[in-house]
């Protein structure tokens, strides 16, 4: 289900207990190289929630192939069967390129002191100095970077407050960084494009909804040059 904007009463008392996770990106489209890491991410951390945030226009990639408003469709249809993470269209909804800093923000003023959790990959935090105002994101969420098993960062940085026990994400509503290990999911969304773009099957790869939709919609039906 969409975000819902207004106050959510008891339910928000009982989410200061437990972190909101947040994982965002263009899904383009959302396959299960999101969605098994997202639920396993979400069981680890014990989550109140996952929010799953569609990108507008992502920074640093070429612009999605599929609009908004169908990428938007995929990740509702997704997200049926799997409990506990739910699709939030607050970046769409502000358009223009997609910061997550501005994200964060307004969840910050959302859910007050509540935890939240930034789910990103290895790959992203060795890139993360070069977020748009990045030094300020610690200061709103946690930072929980996705490994695969065996997979380590060589060199933290000198801001980082790394935690071992993830119990320490609970204490404190942002400022903390930590590691978790999720299963590998030899899956892309480029792969999914260009397979469906020559008339391959991508089943398996992504929910039987998404699948559906996109084939309805013929959405990606020829070569795309995107990441």
């Amino acid at each position: 289900m969409l975000h819902p904007r207004a106050p959510r009463g008891l339910y928000l008392l009982f989410i200061k207990v437990r972190p909101i996770g947040v994982f965002g990106g263009t899904f383009d489209p959302i396959h299960y190289g999101h969605l098994r890491p997202a639920q396993e991410a979400m069981q680890q951390l014990a989550l109140a929630e996952l929010c799953i945030i569609p990108a507008a226009q992502p920074p640093h990639r070429p612009p999605p192939v599929a609009s908004a408003a169908q990428r938007l469709a995929m990740a509702v249809l997704a997200v049926r069967d799997f409990p506990g993470l739910r699709v939030d269209d607050r970046e769409l909804q502000r358009g223009g390129l997609s910061y997550t800093v501005l994200t964060l923000e307004s969840l910050r003023a959302e859910f007050s002191n509540a935890p939240l959790c930034l789910l990103i990959g290895a790959d992203q935090f060795r890139s993360f100095e070069t977020w748009h105002r990045w030094r300020e994101i610690p200061d709103l969420a946690h930072l929980v970077v996705l490994n695969r098993p065996g997979t380590t960062v060589d060199v933290l940085p000198d801001w980082a407050r790394t935690c071992t026990d993830l119990q320490e994400l609970r204490q404190a509503p942002a400022g903390r960084l930590a590691f978790l290990s999720v299963s590998p999911q030899d899956i892309s969304a480029s792969r999914i494009r260009a397979a469906l773009a020559r008339g391959e099957s991508v089943q398996g790869l992504l929910p039987e909804a998404v699948l559906d939709y996109i084939h309805t919609h013929q959405i990606y039906g020829r070569p795309d040059r995107g990441a």
